[in-house]
């Protein structure tokens, strides 16, 4: 193999000093976009032009960051290492700013506008100024009394209220509980204080129900229904604006999905909702009815202004404005700035400035849109685009200033004392700047295209133009959707968790890290070996920071706002194939496969419901393995998994797993197999293969063992079958949180198993998940789900014309898969035969050293209560930090400390432990 190398060059942020208020949630959006290239007068090259820059590298157009764009925003920039802002406001004085986070070493943070300087931590830390019982917070707040005496920060069961000193710093924190309603908790949205102080109105975001707290006292005064999932709120006069992310309540004869108990209104194939609401309250009437006002799918923010009402609409990429005297909207703004894809930028906030300019953050953009606004009914004049840093989610006018605030701010770079980085060492940022002119901002809309990879004809299609299409030598990568291609059939097999130096790191053929590398090649031969025979990608990124954003990166291309808004909880929902909050509108990877005329089998991947029946444990599950593979026999144990998207039900194979890491994978391979040489495979098989999560009865190693041999064998049987020479097989995690990475977080092992792929290689091109999936889209004519997939470049250079149709032979694992077993199976333990004839087999137990044993018990008391495994069981469920240590002290057999660290911790001693875990707090 031959590599070039680039190493990534180390960035010093220089942190601005803030020295102006920001304010309160506010919504922007855009209008009259579809002149934005004859604005700029320019097209740019797509997101290939990164080459091989590495995430975190300053290059002339920005910091390179894990989802296909560059960073450099416009004005000022102060970075914030405590955690990703969900919200943000500023004390009525001015003097001082609060904003909630999440995934870091706080709940709320102060600080202090005039300095620049953070000033108080408030969080469940026992190092934070002030401790609260719960680090959850809600998608939006908190919220200053008008007299600056108090704050309001919505959690899961209601707000948590502080007594704010004359010093600006937090004290006394109060619990201002919101009782459940049956199952349902209250997962408060936003809240409004009366212009007295006197009351707080809450959109109880888990009750579709809006109330009334005394300020003094905290009791519930009065209760409004709404529609679903009531989120934003603003007040006019005497009358509430409160926008219902899942719009209206359903009626009979509607299509309906889940949405934390009640059925929403929904489309019946991919499951997303089809209506967005603003309910009106008139507060001077406690007898009149709520009214209700359509605007589009998924309202988020509502900002008032002049008697006027500004919703931003983030599913369908537009704001509505509502007229208060007549209660209807009276314009809808648009909110495409790229002609190519008309949904995906996900409009978030939105304020206006005091010379009647409407700004809008465009969240999956990086961007404030900029318009020129008159008057509700006089349409606006869209001016351009300013670039922000990772995903703008709230803004405010502060005099002559702006200010942003950005929930991923420099991506996950947050200083750290390791030898590595992980998702979860996440940022945030406000970025800062007098708005300028109508021509510097025009301007500033072309770095924005590049940024984005924005490019004129990055989507071109042969579909309908026949003669072309017919004619046209098939090659692997098409140019233009609709094309023929020399693949046919496409396997995307989605992994758990791990970064690649934790696999590949002990590759010197690769930029790797062996000190970091958890599960090489004596755990992982054969995806050491498929890299070697089909080549080794060492610069390419997943997007997320854990399960719930990873499958939608590569299920809808997006991580749509609705689940980035809620990391803060969680609570609503986790993985969102269940949630119809959780889908976009243009649907998911496989509808569009359909709609392409493909076929398509899931065998697991973004399903939520499995039975198992009795005695299907893991041990018995491996001799049936055992047995199935031996004789053909069909399971004894048949599992029963199911989805709440219609359109996923209809395609998915019976009787595969979905997570559950006491199901092996090779197992989940017996049951694929069987459906492979009874029917053969679709144009797109989806599957999910999740024991590289760990966790499960067998022990960490183990478990990356049994997924390492059921994807040899996977790809085993596809080379030797008569589909291999038309098969492309895309290996890839759902996420890297699990672990560290030399170069970033987000870097992931990827595979490109084809007779159509380059071998013997090492290709250091950066790519990603959205990169990944662009291609499959390019292979099989599936036009693209959002921006984000249609500006990404295919990875045309990880084929060639000229197929090697040599195919690949599994091998045998080397890591025994019963190691750790408490008990172990029937039909016996798994012995793999050493490599050397010479060398006894490998051990089927663990022997922890004798000074470790009490240590490791009270971490097995910990993996017990952690969800793992069983009917209940759910990716993410444990805290990032722990399940990266006890995976770490596994396989170092308890002797080696956690890289940067002297030592090794008991559970609760874990530097870290304090992040809220995804699914069980945030």
């Amino acid at each position: 193999m031959q590599v070039t190398r680039q190493r990534r060059t180390a960035e010093k942020e220089q942190i601005s000093i803030l020295g102006r208020r920001v304010g309160r949630r506010t919504t922007v959006v855009t209008a009259g976009i579809a002149v934005a290239l004859a604005v700029t007068g320019t097209a740019v090259a797509q997101t290939g032009q990164f080459g091989t820059q590495q995430v975190g590298q300053t290059t002339a157009d920005g910091q390179v960051v894990s989802s296909d764009q560059y960073i450099a925003p416009y004005g000022s920039r102060t970075v914030i290492n405590d955690g990703k802002i969900m919200s943000s406001t500023v004390s009525p004085d001015g003097s001082h700013l609060a904003a909630s986070v999440t995934d870091g070493d706080a709940a709320l943070v102060i600080m202090d506008l005039k300095t620049g300087q953070l000033k108080q931590k408030v969080g469940t830390n026992a190092k934070d100024d002030l401790r609260i019982s719960s680090g959850a917070v809600g998608q939006e707040g908190p919220t200053y009394s008008p007299d600056g005496s108090q704050l309001w920060l919505g959690q899961a069961g209601g707000y948590t209220k502080f007594i704010v000193n004359p010093d600006g710093t937090l004290s006394s924190p109060t619990a201002v509980n919101i009782p459940a309603d049956g199952s349902k908790q209250a997962l408060v949205g936003a809240a409004v204080f009366s212009a007295d102080g006197s009351t707080v109105y809450s959109a109880v975001n888990g009750q579709n129900r809006v109330v009334a707290i005394d300020a003094a006292t905290g009791t519930v005064k009065q209760t409004w229904a709404v529609g679903n999932a009531p989120r934003g709120m603003a007040m006019v006069g005497d009358k509430l604006y409160v926008s219902n992310e899942g719009g209206r309540p359903a009626k009979a004869g509607d299509t309906t999905i889940n949405s934390y108990g009640t059925q929403v209104p929904a489309d019946p194939e991919t499951g997303a909702t089809t209506s967005g609401t603003v309910s009106v309250i008139n507060l001077s009437d406690a007898s009149a009815a709520v009214g209700s006002i359509d605007v589009g799918l998924h309202p988020t923010a509502v900002y008032a202004r002049n008697g006027v009402v500004f919703v931003t609409n983030t599913a369908d990429n537009n704001v509505s404005v509502i007229d208060t005297r007549k209660n209807r909207v009276v314009q809808t703004i648009a909110t495409q700035p790229w002609p190519e894809a008309s949904v995906g930028y996900e409009p978030d906030a939105v304020t206006l400035t005091a010379d009647g300019h409407l700004l809008v953050t465009l969240g999956r953009a990086d961007a404030v849109a900029v318009y020129r606004y008159k008057s509700p009914q006089e349409p606006v004049s869209y001016v351009g685009l300013l670039p922000t840093d990772y995903f703008p989610a709230e803004i405010a006018t502060v005099g002559k200033e702006v200010i942003v605030s950005n929930t991923r701010g420099i991506d996950a770079r947050r200083p750290t004392d390791s030898a590595g980085h992980g998702t979860h060492d996440t940022t945030s940022s406000l970025t800062r700047f007098t708005l300028p002119d109508d021509s510097a901002v025009r301007s500033q809309t072309a770095k924005v295209f590049k940024q984005n990879g924005w490019t004129r004809g990055s989507v071109t299609s042969a579909k309908g133009k026949g003669k072309d299409k017919g004619h046209k030598k098939p090659v692997p990568v098409p140019a233009r959707l609709g094309e023929p291609s020399t693949i046919k059939h496409v396997f995307l097999i989605v992994k758990e968790n791990r970064t690649y130096d934790q696999i590949f790191g002990d590759m010197p053929q690769g930029i790797g890290d062996p000190s970091l590398t958890q599960f090489g090649e004596n755990v992982t031969p054969n995806q050491h070996a498929l890299a070697r025979q089909f080549g080794l990608y060492d610069n390419t990124y997943d997007i997320g920071t854990n399960s719930a954003e990873g499958h939608n990166w590569l299920m809808q291309a997006d991580d749509p706002e609705y689940t980035e808004s809620s990391a803060g909880e969680y609570t609503r929902s986790y993985d969102t194939e269940n949630d119809a909050l959780g889908h976009q509108k243009s649907g998911f990877i496989w509808t569009g496969a359909q709609a392409a005329g493909k076929s398509v089998k899931d065998f697991g991947e973004f399903q939520s419901v499995e039975s198992k029946p009795a005695g299907a444990t893991w041990q018995n599950l491996y001799c049936d393995t055992k047995n199935m593979q031996a004789t053909g026999a069909k399971t004894a144990y048949p599992i029963q998994t199911g989805s709440a998207i219609p359109s996923l039900n209809k395609v998915s194979v019976p009787g595969f797993p979905l997570f559950d890491t006491s199901v092996p994978d090779i197992y989940k391979e017996q049951i694929w197999e069987q459906d492979f040489e009874k029917d053969g495979p679709a144009n797109l098989n989806m599957f999910w293969l999740s024991n590289d999560h760990t966790g499960g009865p067998a022990n960490a190693a183990a478990q990356v063992a049994d997924n390492d041999l059921a994807v040899g064998r996977m790809v085993d049987k596809i080379s030797h079958s008569e589909y291999w020479k038309d098969s492309a097989v895309f290996v890839v995690e759902d996420d890297s949180q699990a672990g560290l990475d030399h170069v970033d977080g987000h870097r992931a092992p990827i595979q490109i198993i084809s007779p159509w792929a380059q071998h013997g290689t090492v290709d250091n091109r950066y790519y990603s998940q959205i990169t990944m999936i662009r291609t499959i889209e390019q292979i099989l004519g599936i036009d693209p789900m959002n921006q984000k997939d249609s500006a990404a470049t295919p990875m045309v250079t990880a084929f060639t014309k000229k197929p090697d149709y040599t195919p690949f032979t599994t091998l045998p694992n080397r890591t025994s898969l019963t190691l750790g077993l408490s008990t172990q199976p029937s039909c016996g333990p798994d012995t793999p035969a050493p490599q050397d004839p010479e060398a006894a087999p490998a051990p089927t137990s663990v022997k922890v050293p004798a000074d470790k044993r009490a240590l490791a018990a009270q971490w097995n008391v910990w993996k017990s209560k952690q969800r793992l495994t069983g009917p209940n069981a759910v990716p993410d469920f444990a805290n990032p930090a722990q399940m990266d240590h006890f995976t770490w002290y596994q396989t170092h057999n308890w002797k080696t400390p956690y890289p940067g660290e002297s030592t090794v911790y008991a559970p609760d001693d874990v530097p870290g432990a304090y992040i809220p875990s995804a699914e069980s707090d945030g």
